[in-house]
């Protein structure tokens, strides 16, 4: 069994990268960055990932619906945004885990983690 495949959709490039670095420093496989939900969700359908993080808005729009249909697939998700709290993300998905940008590294890995558990 490889390493944990983390999906990252984050539309804002340096974010994207910086998410993706930590990540991948953290011993994990990064699909990714992707910008908008139609390559997100291509990859998505071609790789179930072992979670995805996603930023709640991206190029094309908001990642909910693409949020969903992974969560209705037991794919955990965390939801990275820097346009809704972590509690309102909570309200709508009380089963993901939430984090306001700008992150620090740390708490991106551990959430990372606990969702994994």
């Amino acid at each position: 069994m490889g390493q944990p495949v983390i999906l990252v959709a984050e539309d804002e490039t340096i974010v994207a990268w910086d998410l993706c670095a930590t990540v991948e420093e953290a011993g994990y496989t990064v699909e990714g960055p992707y910008t908008d939900i139609s390559s997100a969700m291509l990859a998505y359908q071609k790789q179930k990932p072992d979670l995805a993080i996603l930023d709640v808005q991206l190029g094309d729009g908001n990642v909910f619906p693409l949020a969903e249909q992974m969560m209705a697939e037991d794919i955990p998700v965390i939801f990275h945004s820097g346009n809704y709290t972590p509690d309102e993300v909570a309200e709508r998905f009380p089963r993901s885990h939430a984090l306001a940008k700008p992150c620090p590294p740390a708490a991106i890995i551990d959430s990372v983690q606990n969702a994994l558990r």
